[in-house]
């Protein structure tokens, strides 16, 4: 019986905590996707399709806020990746440098990009082995006709 109310009494504080955490604002009240100034000059369509399918929610100002990204701790996790993301490289804010820009083929290539865990809830920006070899080009192509203002 002693057992049963400690359990009571884990559970009472889990759902306190869980509350508690829902009034720090980091992480949600306070997304915002800044106004575009700028996007490179695409290779070609496919490009800039397979870019925004499996890379802009965190690499540009056009994220995609999921109803998750509202509730914390989760909420907490997704802003710090959107917020590092847009830091290394921003697609739409092209007209800055961008120091991500020279690694991001060698991430994708290697696996790095995306996080293993980001097409678990976003089914759509799981690209086959094909894709991710068009991306691949396409940004190498991209990145050499159109390379970030001030480095990258």
């Amino acid at each position: 019986m002693r057992w049963l109310r400690a359990l009571g009494w884990l559970a009472l504080s889990g759902v306190v905590l869980f509350v508690l955490a829902q009034f720090v604002p980091y992480g949600h009240w306070t997304h915002s996707n800044p106004p575009v100034t700028a996007e490179p000059k695409w290779s070609s369509p496919r490009t800039r399709e397979l870019a925004a399918r499996a890379c802009f929610d965190c690499h540009s100002n056009l994220t995609k806020w999921p109803w998750y990204s509202n509730v914390a701790p989760v909420s907490w996790l997704v802003q710090h990746d959107v917020n590092g993301g847009r830091s290394a490289l921003n697609f739409t804010e092209w007209n800055r440098a961008q120091d991500g820009a020279s690694e991001a083929a060698g991430k994708i290539a290697s696996g790095e990009m995306p996080p293993w865990f980001y097409p678990i809830m976003h089914p759509k920006a799981k690209l086959s082995k094909a894709e991710q070899q068009q991306l691949i080009n396409g940004l190498v192509a991209t990145f050499a006709a159109s390379p970030p203002k001030g480095g990258g």
